[in-house]
């Protein structure tokens, strides 16, 4: 997708596949599966691509997210499947090397998202400023109760990091919208140009789901109802606008865009 000069394409690391009910639930609707075959598989699992983003803008190389990195077996249970692996190799194949990335930023830190920030302590990324919320790093790195598994992947980035607190323009084009609930620090990522404009919202959203009815639930929103507040705001804002938005998890990487049918909120992918 390109915004003006700023070119914004998908880095595939790997697939999630999971049951849809272990992800997301609408409370008090007995089967919210049995009318959204279109993003369930033939087995009924909500299959997921995992990865991130590689933003040109200026001199600026940015990657926005880092996908799962390799996977070990403790990503094949509750209830899932993953694999990763495969983003340096995506990244090379838009002709970056992990040497030319001068930006990484990060929607929020869950592991599925910082999985090539580090390799067995080594920062993947040599060059790069690393870019955060405050929040989140405080969260799952700081925290006395952090994970001892984000804390080791995370840790060896401290010297190239540069957290933020307040909205702000990262690069040119690129600004973060703090947008919490999912984690304390969720950030989406607005890129503008040429009168266009392009949500990356992490996992603001799980699924194009979230995006048309209001009740959905995500089981791994750390606030449930901050997290739907938050959702909802931003779908109405979009379909409103009409402007792109793409989710961390879509299908493809892809971006679409929201509409309006009979008051209902649709998601319409390009």
């Amino acid at each position: 997708m390109r915004f003006g000069d700023i070119d914004v394409v998908p880095v595939l690391d790997g697939i999630g596949r999971e049951d849809p009910n272990h992800i997301l639930t609408r409370p008090g609707v007995e089967d919210p599966w049995s009318t959204k075959d279109e993003v369930l598989d033939e087995q009924g699992n909500l299959d997921f691509d995992i990865g991130g983003f590689l933003i040109r803008t200026g001199d600026r190389v940015a990657v926005v997210d880092t996908g799962v990195g390799t996977v070990d077996d403790k990503l094949l249970g509750h209830g899932g499947r993953y694999t990763g692996g495969k983003f340096l190799d995506s990244l090379r194949a838009h002709g970056v090397q992990p040497e030319d990335v001068t930006d990484v930023l990060l929607t929020h830190l869950h592991f599925d998202h910082v999985g090539w920030t580090t390799q067995k302590g080594e920062v993947v990324f040599p060059r790069a400023t690393y870019r955060a919320h405050r929040l989140d790093w405080e969260h799952f790195v700081d925290s006395p109760d952090a994970s001892p598994g984000a804390v080791r992947k995370l840790s060896p980035i401290a010297a190239q990091l540069e957290l933020f607190d307040t909205d702000a323009t990262l690069a040119p084009g690129v600004d973060a919208v703090h947008s919490p609930g999912h984690t304390p620090g969720s950030t989406v990522f607005v890129v503008s140009g040429d009168d266009r404009r392009g949500y990356l919202l992490g996992d603001v959203v799980h699924s194009t789901v979230e995006l048309e009815e209001t009740d959905w639930r995500a089981i791994f929103d750390e606030d449930p109802e901050l997290a739907s507040k938050t959702r909802n705001q931003l779908a109405d804002e979009l379909a409103a606008s009409g402007d792109l938005v793409v989710g961390a998890h879509f299908p493809g990487l892809n971006f679409g865009r929201m509409v309006l049918t009979d008051g209902q909120r649709r998601f319409r992918a390009l």
